[in-house]
């Protein structure tokens, strides 16, 4: 290792005290979960939005919320619902009779963290207001453009289970989440836990705050300056490109696939990379870093065929099959 590297190393270990801090805090809340906590983190530091899916009580919401607060970031839960009109989100112009003119009134997406409870409960029209605020980070009311604060970052929630009601997403908003986690039950240890902590009529658990929103920005900027070796990126491009077609690599499951992953996601899956490097204390990304972090960044960019729902085979499965038989740098 280079004496740049070593410095770099040093200095991102030392940036990093502050994620063990954080974990510490949200294990005092949340129990288990350590895949969906640390996701969260990489998503925070890798700027980009999260979709969280799980069935009810898997504490998504509960984890958001107490992720805000550790950071004393500007929190705000928007619950989706079917009469949600894009003006309760982004915010709309009102009349000050006094003034005899318009003002604007901000809406909740003007906050670092907003959760996006049950996404998939409005129409489309309400959840492509969120996509100008995804991707160029402000919002247009009447006719003036508004940035947003930095950092900022959506946190979405769907219920897997629940049809009735619901509004898939499209492909375009759903690609401009970085990451797609599936939550999982926990064990019976952890639901254990979960009873003796919550198990009250008023459960009352205090968290310190560990960071603040400047500390965010300037671990972002360091991210930047985590080495990825060449070799690194030609691994990340053949992931994505195995994911448009995968007979190419050696992977027979052409006709499992409809559409592969966007270019978006190479990009996607080397700052989440970066960002997992980060997690671990590390100036440098290694071949296991992409591969710990792949499923969660190409899951929900991959449109699969009927063939192979009708064969129950899913994109997870399909990435898991991909990373086994790419050659590791």
């Amino acid at each position: 290792m280079s004496g740049n590297l070593v410095e770099l190393n040093n200095r991102i270990r030392e940036a990093s005290s502050w994620i063990a801090l954080l974990r510490d805090e949200m294990g005092r809340v949340i129990v288990g979960q350590r895949y969906m906590i640390d996701r969260m983190i990489v998503g925070i530091l890798a700027n980009g939005h999260i979709l969280l899916e799980g069935v009810p009580g898997l504490a998504k919401t509960l984890t958001v919320k107490t992720l805000a607060s550790l950071v004393r970031a500007d929190f705000r839960r928007i619950q989706f619902t079917p009469d949600l009109l894009p003006a309760d989100i982004v915010g709309t112009l009102v009349y000050n009779q006094k003034d005899a003119a318009f003002v604007v009134k901000k809406g909740p997406i003007f906050s670092n963290i907003v959760l996006a409870d049950e996404i998939n409960r409005s129409p489309a029209k309400v959840q492509s207001a969120l996509l100008e605020a995804m991707q160029e980070r402000q919002v247009t009311i009447a006719d003036t453009s508004y940035k947003l604060v930095d950092p900022f970052i959506v946190f979405a929630t769907e219920n897997p289970i629940d049809q009735e009601g619901t509004y898939p997403l499209p492909e375009a908003q759903v690609d401009r989440f970085l990451m797609k986690l599936n939550i999982e039950y926990p064990d019976m240890e952890q639901e254990k836990q979960i009873l003796h902590a919550m198990g009250k009529s008023q459960p009352n658990i205090e968290v310190q705050s560990v960071i603040d929103p400047e500390t965010i920005l300037a671990s972002r900027k360091l991210l930047d300056e985590i080495y990825m070796d060449e070799k690194i990126c030609d691994y990340i491009v053949k992931i994505v490109f195995a994911t448009r077609k995968p007979s190419d690599f050696g992977v027979a499951m052409d006709n499992f696939i409809e559409f592969g992953a966007s270019p978006r996601a190479t990009i996607s899956l080397a700052m989440a990379s970066r960002a997992w490097a980060f997690l671990q204390g590390r100036g440098y990304v290694t071949p296991q870093d992409v591969k710990s972090i792949a499923v969660d960044v190409l899951r929900h960019r991959i449109v699969v065929t009927y063939e192979a729902e009708a064969e129950n085979t899913t994109s997870e499965n399909i990435v898991s099959k991909i990373l086994n038989t790419i050659p590791v740098p």
